[in-house]
């Protein structure tokens, strides 16, 4: 028997019911009954402060405000843009594809810790929830610094500091897992202007908190680029085109900076048309970059996997938390994406930088 050929009704028929099938289930309606309370997220948009403030800049005075405010959201979980001790030891195992672990910038030499503790970072992981598992209500001074050694040798210096600072100064010595070399990197971590150890791990230890989570990840936008210098040109020449947009925002964040009004700043970098622009003249550039490989969507697609995975990172911390408040310092070019995928989880709002930080 020949086959019949499709008459114009069925074309239309099945070209309906294709339509019909590719319709998306609206997610947003799922968590309309949901039980208990939701979990609330504040994603904390941020400058990177130790490239953006002068090297003699005290921030702690300019700071206080900034973590006045954050402390009065009361957050349960906090997160920081920095990659986990797990995806360090896992790069360091595929060097041929994420490159020598000794050249990686996202992960702190730890061969001090693994010599004071003798553990390597899967063992120091394993003692390190152990330990927290097991945490008491009031933990001693030897009990802390023996946790901050366990999250030297993890690769986890963010959590170890937060341990550090809930020490009476007096106890913050050597002992407990913790030698000399070991209180030196810690003393460093304390002086130093990164966010991770300004804002994150000075909150938490405030707040009473036993860590911070890392959640970076850099497993996705590792690009095997084969003209590195034509993907450079690239991505450079989509940035210098946005420059009559960006340059105003630089010139008032570097002003603010001038100014030590880092709450200003923060207010600033966490506005939504601060955002709109800024990302306008990052990624929004390019994607209309015109180079023959289209490079821009490259490194735009390598951006969206990072974002993907650090999102799902960040879930992680609080899946068996439903009703969390969680906090999440990280670069401010991070934070529409952050907000927009958060949102969309179930049982999660996103709570408002702004209205945080008034």
């Amino acid at each position: 028997m020949r086959p019949r050929l499709a008459t114009p009704a069925t074309l239309l028929a099945l070209a309906m019911a294709g339509t019909a099938s590719a319709q998306s289930v609206d997610l947003s309606v799922l968590d309309a009954e949901l039980a208990g309370a939701p979990a609330q997220v504040l994603v904390l948009g941020t400058v990177h402060l130790s490239q953006d403030l002068p090297k003699d800049f005290d921030p702690d005075p300019a700071l206080r405000p900034v973590l006045d405010r954050l402390a009065a959201f009361k957050p349960d979980i906090v997160t920081i843009e920095s990659i986990p001790g797990e995806q360090c030891e896992l790069m360091a195992r595929h060097p041929a594809v994420y490159g020598p672990i000794a050249d990686n910038p996202y992960c702190h030499d730890n061969a001090a810790a693994h010599a004071a503790t003798g553990l390597d970072v899967p063992a120091a992981i394993a003692a390190a929830h152990q330990t927290l598992k097991d945490w008491p209500q009031r933990p001693t001074a030897a009990q802390r610094r023996r946790l901050a050694a366990l999250f030297l040798a993890a690769n986890e210096a963010a959590s170890a500091l937060v341990q550090w600072l809930q020490l009476p100064e007096a106890e913050r010595r050597a002992g407990d897992g913790l030698d000399d070399a070991l209180v030196a990197q810690l003393r460093k971590y304390e002086a130093s202007n990164n966010e991770d150890y300004r804002i994150a791990a000075r909150l938490a230890a405030r707040l009473g908190l036993q860590r911070v989570h890392p959640i970076d990840d850099h497993t996705g936008d590792s690009y095997d680029i084969d003209d590195e210098p034509a993907f450079e040109k690239a991505i450079r020449g989509a940035w210098d085109s946005a420059r009559p947009r960006t340059g105003p925002l630089r010139e008032r964040m570097r002003t603010l900076v001038e100014e030590g009004d880092l709450l200003a700043l923060y207010r600033f970098v966490n506005d939504p048309e601060t955002l709109r622009v800024q990302i306008g003249g990052d990624m929004g550039a390019a994607v209309q970059e015109p180079s023959p490989r289209h490079y821009g969507r490259w490194y735009v697609a390598g951006w969206e996997t990072r974002n993907l995975r650090m999102v799902a990172n960040i879930r992680a911390t609080f899946r068996t938390h439903p009703g969390a408040r969680v906090l999440s310092v990280v670069g401010s070019t991070h934070k529409p994406w952050f907000d927009s995928l958060l949102g969309q989880m179930q049982g999660v709002e996103i709570v408002d930088a702004e209205r945080v930080l008034e």
